[in-house]
């Protein structure tokens, strides 16, 4: 896939990026537990529409990285667009809306989400043809400040192996499950080999804070204008 080539920016390196986070695109079925994980497909349709209209270019966390380091330049309005766990609709709605743009997404990738119910390999490799990036979200998504070494070892660091193995793409960053994290967690993602993490704190992302990066959650009640207050406020 091309990828639409952003306006650059003559800005600092350290400039903040905002992370939007997005889980389900589509609406919450009856009595479903977190409904605000879900955000309907015309409200996504309408947040990616009032990016692009308001001179926001989508990045990869990697794309972002490297013009933090001076490896490229950021655009003048940087934004990613980021998906946690994998569900179906990351490949059937946001997909084919973000390719649109022609921007890639990044996908948090929860391991044990690739089954027939919910997402298939298949579907993982057609977001990496289509330019997204593939980080790791653990196995089985526990909070990790509650688990013994072993099993903070497999699921952070495992589970970059097996993504890596299965997908053979870089899998640099990881997602902290629920935004759980303390030193020991941060000391394991370190260890694995990660440049940065991505957590549920609220705000912009800043490179001064690579293993704790903030990220903006979009709600299933924000509509486009709530999407449009929270973008507006911080990048005042």
């Amino acid at each position: 896939m091309q990828l639409v080539s952003p306006p650059a920016s003559r800005g600092p390196r350290s400039t903040p990026v905002p992370i939007l986070m997005y889980h389900v695109l589509g609406e919450p079925p009856s009595g479903v537990s977190y409904p605000d994980l879900f955000v309907g497909q015309p409200d996504f349709e309408g947040q990616m529409r009032w990016l692009a209209r308001h001179g926001y270019h989508a990045l990869t966390l990697d794309d972002v990285w490297r013009g933090w380091r001076g490896g490229r330049t950021l655009p003048r309005h940087p934004v990613v667009v980021s998906f946690d766990d994998g569900y179906r609709s990351d490949v059937g709605v946001a997909l084919p809306v973000l390719k649109r743009h022609g921007w890639p997404g990044v996908l948090n990738l929860k391991v044990g989400n690739l089954k027939p119910d919910d997402l298939r390999p298949r579907g993982v490799r057609r977001l990496i043809a289509a330019g997204w990036e593939i980080d790791a979200h653990t196995f089985t998504h526990p909070d990790l400040t509650t688990v013994g070494a072993a099993q903070l070892q497999h699921e952070v660091a495992g589970s970059r192996r097996a993504i890596r193995r299965m997908f053979h793409v870089p899998v640099d960053f990881f997602c902290y499950p629920a935004g759980r994290y303390d030193a020991t967690v941060i000391a394991a993602v370190r260890r694995a080999g990660f440049l940065g993490a991505t957590t549920t704190n609220y705000g912009l992302a800043r490179p001064s804070q690579r293993y704790t990066l903030a990220r903006v959650r979009v709600a299933g009640g924000d509509g486009v204008g709530g999407f449009a207050t929270k973008l507006t406020a911080l990048a005042g």
